[in-house]
């Protein structure tokens, strides 16, 4: 072993590196979450897109359009100067970008995504950008069934750019397990 630390991916049994997460993230308790409403509640590590990882998601999405898969044509037929990345790509992203800066709910089983109410694609992202994510906790709705759902103001920034990648108002759900009655 080279000392990077891996695992193996159950479904498709390939190798992938560890999360990004840092060390310390403490879960936070349902009332600091209902304090935080209104408030920026992280900002992400800034994160390289690179060519390769367009190309893997070109390949998953079977979107192999030019402007994302071909730096020479890129390069002489766009304004970008290169290739750029999926819009979902980016998007996509948010997720890592979460659990490398988000700390979970306490006593959470799981969380998913719920949606989103609003996406803006506002300016491209290069091949070999940089992006981080910065979130505002815009609200949270705790629900007796233990479902908790957060609901984010995310602004995907481009390193050296005023315009930001993309806005998004995301909806996600954690589940608490009810307590139960001890009577």
């Amino acid at each position: 072993m080279n000392g990077t630390a891996s695992y193996e991916c159950p479904r498709a049994g390939t190798s992938r590196a560890p999360s990004r997460r840092p060390l310390i993230v403490n879960p936070i308790s349902l009332e600091t979450l209902l304090a935080s409403v209104g408030k920026e509640v992280g900002l992400s590590p800034w994160r390289t897109v690179t060519q390769t990882m367009i190309d893997q998601f070109a390949d998953a999405t079977d979107d192999h359009q030019f402007i994302h898969c071909d730096p020479v044509r890129a390069a002489a037929e766009t304004p970008y100067g290169g290739t750029i990345a999926h819009g979902f790509l980016t998007l996509s992203l948010l997720s890592a970008m979460t659990f490398e800066t988000l700390p979970p709910l306490e006593k959470a089983t799981m969380g998913v995504n719920h949606g989103f109410d609003e996406i803006r694609f506002l300016a491209p992202v290069k091949s070999g950008a940089r992006i981080r994510a910065r979130f505002v906790l815009a609200d949270v709705k705790a629900r007796p069934s233990g479902w908790v759902q957060m609901t984010h103001d995310v602004t995907i920034e481009l390193e050296g750019s005023v315009k930001p990648a993309l806005t998004a108002r995301w909806l996600t759900l954690a589940f608490v397990e009810p307590e139960k009655d001890s009577a």
